[in-house]
C-alpha cells in the first residue's frame, strides 16, 4: 500500500482535475467520486489533500461514511519537534 507524507497528500486536492484524497486515522481515502467534494471542498469548511481525523470526529456523521471509498494508502505523520522549557 502506498505511503503518503502530509506534504505529498496536499497534491491530491481535487482541483484542476487532480484526484481528491483525504486522510482519516492514518488511512488515505480516494473520495474523487463524491459529488459533495467537488473541486476539493466539502461544506466550505474542509479541503481535500489534508488529514481530517479531528474534523471527522466532530462531524454530524460517523467515519462509517468512509467505508464507501477505497483506501489507497497510509499517511505517515511527520514528527513534530518538542520544545522543552527549562
Amino acid at each position: 500500500m502506498r505511503e503518503f507524507t502530509e506534504e505529498e497528500l496536499t497534491k491530491y486536492d481535487g482541483k484542476n482535475g487532480r484526484p481528491t484524497y483525504i486522510a482519516y486515522d492514518g488511512k488515505v481515502y480516494d473520495i474523487s467520486t463524491r459529488f459533495l467534494w467537488k473541486n476539493g471542498r466539502h461544506q466550505v469548511i474542509h479541503v481535500a489533500g489534508t488529514d481530517l481525523t479531528e474534523a471527522l470526529r466532530q462531524a454530524p456523521h460517523s467515519e462509517e461514511i468512509l467505508k464507501r471509498f477505497p483506501i489507497i494508502g497510509i499517511l505517515r505523520k511527520t514528527k513534530q519537534r518538542v520544545f522543552k522549557n527549562f
